[in-house]
């Protein structure tokens, strides 16, 4: 198979590159075959939507704020803004009226694309602002400036501005992420170290296109690479997820965590419990019920996957145990919107359980204030990568440089002898003991979330005592006569003798609550703590 190792210096030379390379394949559409480009028809489209937008006054540097779930118009919009010089805002399509009209306002955006679902939440005031809306399914104005004069587009440098990505994380605090044409492109001369794409390769794309980690890793890879992108025409529910592999049999798919561990908890082990026969297997050869149940797994996603990359949060460490001795065909990565997003990562058979790899070429790590007893400090990278700074906030950004202009991530790490890097929490979450001891909540909450009928949890600091927030399976709930709001004490007495035989003793809960609804979460299906 011809394989691609183009590597651009900026967006406008990578789409111009991939039109002409592959001018012929498939580019993008959606699963069942519609709102198809070859690549010869993404470039034209393209270029026709750019003049479009000059037309109506919007040229080089102006703000273009994308607003849709994914889709094959999401690429045309983002390459026509970012390949003329205009800096694209890609705006997540879980977002509230109030945080869309808040970017809107804060990016001063001059011009939208808007999915037709997504239309409703512009405010009259964001709709005032715009000089020019464009209704992505069609690609059709619905609003246009009537005075504005032609504008002028620009051949953007590798240092010039390209994206600004709001994000709120799990803090809560929004901040735009300012990321230039060398950061992004950046990623594209780095992730072949965790697979070497070819044109034959097919991706399906499930994740926001807003977020920096599937904007990179399944848009501007495989459009470098000539492979073609599937997007779903619905939401990203796990049964039209399910279906859409079934379609399309894709090669790679990039995921989050949460994702493969429902997977495993409501599929793969009820599976493996209700069989004698692999309840067998597993107590007399766990090696090769290992591999069947693999292979069972990989048949489910279509038989061809080559790469499950994982990324966006920590994996549990079961899971992943049982996808390495599985076989399975899962890559894991590390980083942040800031950085682009990789910083490390791990190619399929390359994996160790707990560990996100190594840094990657160009880019650089090291500990700052560093434990001298456990190796725990915060990751700090410098690179290709790193961001520009915060949109219009010179002081968060100042904050978040060392002295000598390393990019502090605010991930708790350690550096084995080999150079693999585990990421132990966050330091906002970290909490102090009663005797001082540093206590992660996200090892805790690994082991909580195994127990079985345990959907997620959070753990946290109460009056000094340590306690975990749970959401039960409701079916398990059921089974019991209950339902999240009612206390089985019983059931929680059991659940924390379970958690407090698995954690040291600094670590142990004090008491354990139910809760009714699923957490609140971000794009890459982290909870958003601040809010518990």
């Amino acid at each position: 198979m011809k394989t691609s190792h183009y590597t651009p210096a900026t967006l406008a030379e990578l789409i111009k590159h991939s039109c002409e390379a592959y001018a012929s394949n498939t580019a993008v559409s959606f699963v069942n075959g519609s709102n198809a480009y070859t690549y010869r028809e993404l470039g034209q489209s393209v270029q026709k939507t750019s003049e479009l937008m000059s037309f109506n006054g919007i040229g080089s540097a102006d703000k273009v704020i994308i607003l849709s779930e994914n889709m094959p118009n999401w690429a045309v919009a983002f390459f026509a803004t970012t390949a003329y010089g205009r800096v694209v805002v890609p705006v997540l399509p879980d977002c509230s009226a109030n945080e869309v009209n808040n970017i809107v306002k804060h990016s001063e955006a001059r011009a939208a694309f808007v999915s037709t679902k997504q239309m409703q939440k512009l405010s009259d005031e964001s709709k005032a602002q715009l000089e020019l809306i464009v209704d992505l399914n069609s690609l059709q104005p619905v609003k246009v400036s009537r005075q504005a004069a032609n504008a002028d587009v620009s051949v953007p440098a590798p240092e010039d501005l390209a994206a600004i990505l709001y994000t709120s994380g799990t803090s809560g605090n929004a901040k735009g992420v300012m990321l230039s044409h060398r950061n992004l492109c950046h990623n594209l001369l780095i992730a072949p170290e965790v697979h070497n794409a070819v044109p034959e390769d097919i991706w399906l794309s499930f994740l926001p296109m807003a977020h920096t980690y599937e904007l990179s890793l399944a848009l501007l890879f495989p459009i470098n690479s000539g492979s073609r992108v599937y997007y779903l025409e619905k939401a990203p529910t796990p049964s039209v997820i399910i279906n859409a592999i079934k379609q399309v049999k894709p090669t790679l798919i990039c995921s989050v965590p949460l994702i493969i561990e429902k997977i495993y908890r409501k599929s793969v082990m009820p599976k493996v419990k209700s069989s004698a026969v692999l309840r067998t297997l597993f107590k007399l050869t766990p090696k090769l019920a290992h591999v069947i149940v693999g292979k069972r797994l990989l048949k489910t996603f279509g038989g061809k996957l080559k790469v499950f990359a994982i990324g966006g949060a920590k994996l549990d460490r079961e899971v992943e145990a049982f996808l390495h001795k599985a076989g399975f065909p899962y890559a894991i990565g590390y980083g942040l919107t800031e950085t682009a997003p990789l910083i490390c990562a791990a190619p399929v058979g390359r994996t160790k359980v707990g560990t996100t790899g190594w840094v990657l070429s160009g880019e650089q790590l090291r500990l700052e204030d560093k434990d001298p007893n456990t190796g725990i400090g915060e990751l700090c990278v410098t690179g290709p990568n790193v961001m520009m700074g915060y949109y219009k906030d010179p002081e968060r950004t100042a904050e978040t440089f060392t002295g000598d202009g390393w990019f502090r991530t605010k991930d708790l790490a350690t550096i084995d002898a080999d150079g693999r890097v585990s990421i132990v929490g966050r330091i906002g979450n970290m909490i102090v003991g009663a005797s001082g001891e540093n206590i992660y909540p996200e090892e805790i909450e690994m082991v909580v979330n195994n127990l079985d009928g345990v959907e997620e949890s959070i753990v946290k600091s109460e009056h000094g005592r340590l306690v975990a927030l749970v959401k039960m399976n409701d079916e398990v709930l059921k089974a019991r006569g209950l339902d999240a709001l009612q206390a089985d004490e019983q059931l929680q007495a059991d659940m924390l003798k379970s958690i407090n035989s698995q954690v040291n003793k600094a670590s142990q809960l004090c008491a354990i609550s139910f809760v009714a609804a699923a957490f609140e979460k971000t794009a890459t299906r982290k909870i958003r703590r601040f809010k518990y």
